[in-house]
């Protein structure tokens, strides 16, 4: 096992493990306002030091992990959901008008940046972590749809699904039966890629205003608050752009190692 691999699972672990534990515990209350503690470094009783409203870092990061997984997860599964069925549709009906509406629908999506979509939606319902999740999670719709038909494309010209085929099993059941188990690996590793990007692009969401708002704690909105405070109190930064950079990494690193053990092609090479 490579030690990225490692290193992805046990940073990707630590994100989640932080995220359950403030489930149910943090060291302080996040909606806690001591003013008196303000900006204070790290030290024994705030092991990363307190913003400008006093509130714990480590606590606001606990939580914020929470906030960040969540909304990627679900914007993954929205993704997936909707995507790879569509994927599905236009590999079965490849070359016909089905398939040319789907791809042409995949093109106009990526025309709009997830921050662009989020822009749009708040624009009529307001900002908030809902709001988030559903740009992030049309934006994945043709992330999903182009993998799925792509790994869906090379499985059709293969002689098990001509077998298929002449045995009178319809379009559709073969694309259950047969095709989506022979693309669960490219989707298991495209979802871990998804995922980080969803992080990444809540924290940016969360940036500008349009995320999770006040007093739902986002790494993102930790950032911008601390934009003003760098030279002064630069730990109110540093920890949460970390927070932002090691669950990235790891989560990518995972997706690389997933890929390297379930692709077989990639196994013959080593």
């Amino acid at each position: 096992m490579r030690l990225s691999f490692v290193l992805g699972i046990a940073l990707s672990l630590a994100a989640l493990l932080a995220a359950a534990i403030s489930l149910v515990w943090t060291p302080h209350d996040v909606t806690a306002l001591t003013i008196a503690e303000r900006l204070e470094p790290p030290s024994p009783n705030h092991w990363l030091g307190t913003d400008h409203f006093g509130r714990d870092i480590g606590s606001m990061l606990m939580s914020g992990a929470q906030t960040s997984i969540a909304v990627a997860l679900v914007a993954v599964g929205i993704g997936m959901g909707l995507g790879v069925p569509l994927g599905l549709l236009a590999a079965a009906n490849r070359g016909s008008l089905i398939d040319e509406v789907v791809m042409r629908g995949n093109d106009l999506i990526f025309a709009f940046p997830s921050l662009v979509i989020a822009i749009l939606i708040t624009a009529v319902f307001g900002p908030s972590a809902v709001n988030a999740i559903l740009a992030i999670g049309i934006f994945n719709i043709p992330v999903f749809a182009r993998v799925t038909r792509g790994g869906a494309l090379s499985l059709w010209t293969l002689d098990f699904i001509r077998a298929a085929e002449v045995a009178g099993k319809r379009a559709a059941r073969i694309s259950v039966e047969h095709i989506l188990p022979n693309v669960t690996n490219l989707l298991i590793v495209q979802g871990t890629i998804q995922f980080s990007l969803g992080i990444l692009a809540e924290a940016g969401l969360s940036y500008v205003g349009l995320g999770a708002q006040p007093p739902t704690p986002s790494w993102g909105r930790m950032l911008a608050e601390a934009q003003t405070m760098v030279t002064l109190a630069p730990h109110v930064a540093i920890f949460p752009g970390l927070a932002i950079v090691f669950t990235v990494l790891g989560l990518n690193l995972l997706g690389d190692g997933l890929r390297d053990h379930l692709d077989p092609r990639l196994r013959r090479v080593r």
